[in-house]
């Protein structure tokens, strides 16, 4: 799960395409869910590079058998979710 805040200067550009480079699908406008390999620092890091200073990211493993609840979030999530987070 990945979740970012741009503050001052909004260019989501170079995040978006990296994200949907990875094949990640977004429930909600600045989260993102995907199946990716590696540390959690790494992923922070590459999208770091497509940030301002004063921006601020979150990145977090789920791992199956998490618990999980939606509500308002675009109709990919819950199908995102059953595949990949309930076990």
């Amino acid at each position: 799960m990945i979740s970012y805040d741009l503050r001052k200067v909004r260019n989501y550009d170079g995040l978006i395409k990296i994200l949907r480079g990875w094949k990640c699908i977004s429930p909600l406008k600045s989260l993102w869910l995907g199946t990716l390999t590696g540390p959690a620092g790494t992923i922070r890091d590459l999208l770091r590079a497509q940030m301002d200073s004063d921006d601020g990211l979150i990145v977090v493993e789920l791992k199956p058998g998490a618990d999980w609840a939606l509500y308002k979030t675009n109709e990919n999530a819950a199908a995102w979710l059953q595949a990949n987070v309930t076990p």
